[in-house]
C-alpha cells in the first residue's frame, strides 16, 4: 500500500457544547494542525498515488476555510458539536469531494489541535 501525506497549520476557534465542558464551553483558539493522507495500492501511469498539487490546493482550501473562523458559526457544524474528532469528519468529506485520483482508496485525515492531543477519520473513498 503507497501513501502520501501533506499537512498545514492554522489557527481557528471553537467551544464545545456538551453538558458541562468546562473551560472548553467557551470559545478559545486553537493552532490546529491538518494532515491529509492518502493511501492506495496502485500507483497511477505516471508513478504518482495522488496529484501532490491538487492535495496540497484542497488543503490550502481548508486552511482558508476555517483559518481565523469560529468553528460554531459555520454550517457544516450546525447542530454538532465543534469537537476535534467532528473537524475531522468535516475536513475529510470537503477532500473526498476535490481530489478524486482513481489509486486513491483510503484517506485519513489527523488534526491536531496541540502537541498532544489528536484526532483522526479514515474510510475508503
Amino acid at each position: 500500500m503507497y501513501s502520501t501525506t501533506v499537512l498545514t497549520a492554522f489557527v481557528a476557534q471553537h467551544y464545545l457544547t456538551v453538558p458541562d465542558p468546562g473551560p472548553e464551553g467557551v470559545p478559545h483558539s486553537h493552532h490546529f494542525e491538518v494532515e491529509l493522507t492518502f493511501r492506495g495500492p496502485e500507483l497511477n501511469e505516471y508513478d504518482y498515488l495522488v496529484d501532490i498539487d491538487d492535495a496540497r490546493a484542497a488543503l490550502e482550501h481548508i486552511a482558508d476555510r476555517y483559518r481565523d473562523q469560529l468553528l460554531n458559526d459555520l454550517p457544516e457544524f450546525e447542530g454538532y458539536n465543534p469537537s476535534v474528532e467532528r473537524f475531522a469528519r468535516v475536513v475529510f468529506d470537503r477532500v473526498t469531494d476535490v481530489v478524486t485520483d482513481d489509486t486513491v482508496t483510503e484517506l485519513a485525515v489527523t488534526i491536531w489541535e496541540d502537541e498532544t492531543a489528536a484526532a483522526t477519520y479514515d474510510a475508503a473513498v
